[in-house]
């Protein structure tokens, strides 16, 4: 199964899904940084592995990359990714810093960034795991800060079997008068969507 193939109702499950998992990314980061964060999802889409650079910005866009691997009976990747801007403006945010100040992604932003990665995949997969009830395992996140073409390249090489294409969840971060947006893929395994699916009541 592809998710070019997905039913409207199929998408309406995942969506749900992504829904419940930004509202607890967004109780996660509150309580993390002790002030109101609030994480929506705007939209979600699927997005030919051709695209998924256009999705950050173009090919050529300089952007920060949160990568984690999803084992498990339906075993999956996901790529949280924003925007080099974005992703100071991210850190500013989480640290209480005025809008502006950081200028790198130093030792102190990536350990940020990764946090951020690592609560929006537990949430999201335990969202998973409780419309399913299957059991997902995340592995420690990995950052790297290259073109997005450059770390799509990278991903696409450590995936064994998968389709072409991948799930896109848009992510907004409110907080302090500041939106940021970003993206989150999952790029399931073959045969995992038809087990996620089949498991929501939905094959």
């Amino acid at each position: 199964m592809d998710f070019l193939s997905l039913t409207p109702m199929q998408m309406d499950a995942l969506r749900e899904v992504g829904n419940v998992g930004a509202g607890n990314s967004a109780t996660a980061l509150s309580q993390m940084v002790q002030k109101a964060i609030d994480m929506k999802v705007p939209s979600l889409g699927v997005v030919p592995f051709d695209h998924v650079a256009d999705h950050m910005g173009g090919p050529e866009t300089l952007v920060a990359g949160v990568y984690l691997r999803v084992e498990g009976k339906a075993p999956a990747n996901l790529l949280f990714v924003l925007p080099i801007d974005s992703a100071k403006a991210l850190v500013d945010m989480l640290m209480g810093f005025p809008p502006g100040t950081t200028q790198g992604i130093g030792e102190m932003e990536t350990s940020a960034l990764k946090e951020v990665g690592n609560i929006l995949a537990g949430t999201y997969l335990s969202a998973l795991a409780m419309f399913t009830r299957l059991t997902f395992e995340q592995s420690v996140p990995a950052l790297a800060i290259d073109m997005a073409a450059a770390i799509i390249s990278v991903v696409l090489t450590s995936i064994a079997e998968v389709g072409d294409h991948a799930l896109l969840l848009a992510t907004e971060f409110v907080g302090e008068g500041q939106q940021i947006a970003g993206s989150l893929f999952l790029i399931p395994e073959e045969g995992s969507l038809e087990l996620i699916l089949g498991s929501l009541g939905l094959a």
